[in-house]
């Protein structure tokens, strides 16, 4: 089964779609990675995306055409993958679309406790202009089973990086940074899931505010500064980074008000200081993770590294020397033929062929749900 895979982060720096060959089911299943491809949101699109996650106020008619515009675009960039790949014709797409909100934790609303999630980008929209089904709309069946919604990658990381053995931990560093904890012959029950913290959400926030630039291309800004230890010891005191797994982190946790606050914290040090030291809380909020909640002596060998931070040469830096301390090998996940910033992409083009197939996509130890659940909702052509 040919299915493209369509992801949008919490960078909103743009689409990536994966097309995948897929075969088989549960243990058997395997699949082959045709073609990736990224395209980034035209500069009104994204504003009005990074305008409407987490937004205090927004008319209805404005997400509404958010909608309905995403759903343009994601189709567009399923039909450029397709043609770059030379396929006649797609059997199916999986769409994440844009998250606008996640609240993984339930807390009171109108008489009762409830979380919540929204994805935005039609579905329908994608399938009509490709004539081609889409499943969309994952995260909210993991919820209703008790889940967090996330993370969702688990699945696929099983799939490519279990081994019998050595342990690894399988980290994504998008917009927010989150790991996959695969110990060695072990089954899908026994993986540990969760967000660890800011990926490069706060970086990219706050090379907006303080240089008027979508993000530190190739980390040039924070390798010119140097970090200010106070303002990282504190920051890695924050409640989030204590509290035990399952658990989801978003905008509402490390976005513009998370942003605006760390740079208080950092009083008149130069811009570059500032960069660096964010730079610094992604990569020690990621070893703490695993110091606090995953490792065990001599359990896990290698962490595995992908997303859009791996693009960040003094992030890289940073993690290789927390990987040293952590006694671990640090890889990408391009070593195993997963480029790294396609690896989400490919993720839910998996979870679409699940989910048509009848087949649960969610890992109840990693999100926190009651039971396995088939996720998504589906659109026809």
């Amino acid at each position: 089964m040919i299915v493209a895979g369509v992801m949008s982060g919490t960078s909103a720096d743009g689409i990536d779609v994966a097309v995948v060959s897929i075969q088989g089911r549960g243990s058997y299943l395997s699949f082959d990675l045709l073609l990736h491809d990224h395209i980034e949101y035209p500069k009104e699109v994204r504003k009005a995306v990074l305008a409407a996650m987490n937004a205090s106020s927004i008319s209805v008619a404005e997400l509404s055409r958010l909608n309905f515009r995403l759903g343009e675009l994601y189709a567009e960039a399923v039909r450029r993958a397709q043609k770059k790949a030379d396929i006649a014709k797609l059997d199916l797409v999986g769409c994440h679309g844009q998250t606008i909100y996640h609240q993984g934790t339930s807390a009171p609303y109108l008489g009762k406790k409830i979380a919540c999630t929204w994805q935005t980008g039609e579905g329908a929209i994608v399938a009509a202009r490709l004539e081609v089904p889409v499943v969309s709309d994952f995260r909210p069946a993991d919820m209703a089973a008790g889940g967090k919604g996330a993370p969702l990658v688990p699945l696929l990381d099983y799939a490519i990086f279990r081994a019998n053995n050595k342990g690894r931990i399988v980290q994504n560093i998008g917009g927010i940074a989150n790991l996959t904890a695969i110990p060695a012959g072990a089954g899908p029950d026994a993986m540990i899931a969760f967000d660890t913290g800011p990926g490069n959400m706060v970086i990219d926030r706050l090379m907006q505010m303080l240089f008027s630039k979508p993000y530190d291309h190739g980390g040039t800004v924070a390798r010119r500064g140097k970090v200010l230890q106070p303002v990282l010891e504190k920051a890695l005191g924050a409640a989030y980074f204590k509290l035990a797994p399952p658990k989801t982190a978003g905008r509402e946790e490390f976005g513009s008000e998370y942003a605006q606050a760390f740079l208080r914290g950092c009083g008149k040090a130069a811009k570059a200081d500032v960069i660096a030291t964010a730079t610094a809380l992604t990569a020690a909020s990621m070893a703490q993770a695993l110091k606090r909640f995953v490792l065990r002596p001599g359990k896990y060998h290698d962490w595995v590294v992908s997303g859009g931070g791996t693009q960040n040469a003094t992030l890289m830096g940073m993690l290789e020397q927390e990987a040293l301390r952590l006694g671990l090998r640090l890889r990408h996940s391009d070593d195993f033929g997963i480029p790294s910033q396609a690896k989400e992409s490919v993720a839910f083009a998996l979870l679409a062929y699940q989910t048509w197939n009848g087949q649960p996509g969610n890992v109840p130890s990693a999100t926190g749900a009651q039971r396995a659940a088939i996720l998504g909702k589906i659109s026809y052509a």
